[in-house]
């Protein structure tokens, strides 16, 4: 899949993958912090922002795309950063084809099984008719008894779109979305363990990430370490983007043995 992205800054590669129902543009803030000292490429996966929907969506899936997308751009490898599900796309490839991964940052995910905890949040997204509404407040006021959070209602509120005739629309691929959405609490699964250095970055209130998880991310990460970032819950990167942006170039910029890297 021919995925869209965006590119800032000069340095080595850098591919970020945003979480579900995201978009590249939720690291456009980040993307600057770390743009003076990375080239920085801003993915936005299937289903989501301004790339192509699919019907079929897994990791292995969305993997092979950042690995075409790397081959599309003559990169042999880049440093790979993921949040949430695209933390597991990272964490994929990573094990999958290790050569296209130089070192690996993972925000506030783990590689194991997830319980289907945004179940209801898709399907109060598909039982809204967009095409009725006359604006993003209407919107915003109807979702409200499936997504009580107002936090969480605006940010997938940034996936409506004014379509061509006028009227709103989904820009994310929700029903495909849906359709596979169980296949996104998968683990990450096959290949070989990752023994390159990986990062895993919490949110301090978070419980997508615990240190509980540290041991079997070990038995596929061997070189990984396990770091928090006070203050933040999931969305890490927003909550506390000086801390983040700080480790995450700390750790790319350090040097590592060539043997480690090959």
């Amino acid at each position: 899949m021919d995925l869209y992205f965006e590119v800032e800054g000069e340095g080595e590669p850098l591919i970020v993958l945003h979480g579900l129902f995201g978009s590249l543009e939720n690291w456009r803030p980040m993307s600057r912090k770390l743009a003076n000292r990375f080239k920085v490429f801003l993915v936005d996966q299937r289903n989501h922002g301004r790339s192509p929907h699919s019907e079929e969506m897994n990791y292995a899936l969305m993997a092979e795309d950042v690995r075409q997308l790397l081959h599309r751009q003559h990169l042999h490898a880049a440093h790979v950063l993921g949040h949430s599900m695209g933390g597991k796309t990272a964490m994929q490839l990573a094990v999958l084809h290790p050569e296209n991964v130089r070192k690996l940052v993972v925000a506030d995910i783990a590689p194991r099984v997830y319980s289907p905890r945004h179940q209801h949040i898709i399907e109060g997204m598909l039982a809204l008719d967009l095409s009725r509404f006359h604006s993003r407040k209407e919107i915003e006021a109807a979702l409200a008894p499936a997504v009580p959070e107002l936090a969480t209602r605006q940010f997938l509120l940034k996936n409506v779109a004014r379509l061509d005739g006028g009227t709103f629309g989904w820009r994310l691929g929700l029903e495909e979305i849906g359709d596979n959405y169980l296949r996104l609490t998968e683990p990450v699964a096959g290949g070989r363990p990752f023994d390159k250095p990986a990062l895993f970055v919490r949110g301090a209130n978070s419980d997508y990430l615990t240190q509980s998880d540290f041991p079997a991310i070990q038995c596929l990460f061997p070189n990984a370490v396990l770091r928090s970032i006070p203050e933040a819950g999931h969305l890490l990167h927003v909550q506390n983007p000086d801390f983040f942006s700080r480790i995450v170039a700390e750790f790319l910029g350090q040097r590592v043995p060539n043997s480690l890297l090959a």
